[in-house]
């Protein structure tokens, strides 16, 4: 390990991503064992003397380690999108994270799926069970300051629209506001970008089609702002229709409401400038 962080400091590699797939080696070990614990975190402290940042997939579930060690960037260390490819995962998962795993520290959920017809990667015809307004609230919704576009670029040029957000959306925050949550229903959040104090603002949803109406408050008072939306087309659904979305902008100020509606499986994004 001290050879090939080595390495990365000769060539300018100032982060790597960790994965542990399969069965651990000494076999007899395991990922949740005391030996791995202490592996994981001697991976972490070492990275730390060579200032590199440290991304563990297949990690044990983080424990707020990340305050100690803030080169420890982001974890897996939950179900994460890449099982949509093993035969999906139910639109509410994405509801519950918040209140559960990344109570340990960020998570590296590596969202952005814009093709949700997987039978052309996985013999199993898996099916992303998400919409592509979905996938673009989910760079609010889960917190991680090392994020990433997870889709093919040429699925992205079809969609280079709905691809702005991803381009303009912050990804670490000076402030967030929980506005609106039922764990396992939906979660609307609001964040503040470190640096810029650019507002943007992300929801996901369950299975079922649901409507908000969402207090701005947290804007500057007495600013106009141009609200640029995304959101889920009126006849988006996460199995049938995933991929219809609308891009909607508007001005807005603290005092308004935001009226939006999520598909089944689906959800918004929002980014705000101030006018």
């Amino acid at each position: 390990m001290e050879k090939a962080y080595q390495l990365m400091n000769q060539y300018g590699y100032d982060a790597v991503k960790s994965g542990y797939v399969g069965d651990i080696l000494p076999r007899g070990e395991y990922h949740y064992g005391q030996w791995m614990v202490n592996h994981y975190l001697y991976a972490v402290t070492e990275a730390a003397k060579h200032h590199i940042m440290v991304n563990a997939h297949e990690a044990v579930r983080p424990t707020g380690l990340c305050r100690t060690y803030p080169n420890l960037i982001g974890n897996e260390s939950a179900r994460g999108t890449e099982y949509q490819a093993f035969g999906g995962t139910q639109p509410k998962h994405v509801t519950i994270l918040p209140f559960t795993r990344l109570n340990g520290g960020p998570m590296d959920f590596t969202p952005g799926i814009f093709e949700m017809n997987l039978s052309s990667f996985a013999d199993n015809n898996s099916h992303v069970n998400a919409t592509i307004a979905n996938q673009l609230g989910l760079y609010v919704t889960m917190y991680s300051p090392l994020q990433m576009a997870a889709d093919l670029p040429e699925h992205y040029e079809q969609h280079m629209d709905a691809f702005q957000f991803i381009k303009d959306v912050a990804i670490d925050w000076s402030e967030s506001r929980y506005l609106m949550a039922e764990p396992g229903d939906y979660i609307v959040i609001a964040r503040k970008a470190k640096g810029t104090g650019q507002w943007f603002m992300g929801g996901v949803v369950d299975e079922q089609k649901r409507d908000f109406d969402i207090p701005l408050s947290f804007l500057e008072p007495g600013a106009t702002f141009e609200a640029t939306l995304y959101r889920d087309a009126e006849d988006a659904h996460y199995m049938t229709n995933p991929q219809a979305y609308v891009i909607e902008k508007i001005t807005v100020s603290a005092g308004d409401n935001l009226k939006v509606t999520a598909a089944p499986g689906g959800g918004f994004a929002v980014s705000f400038k101030q006018m």
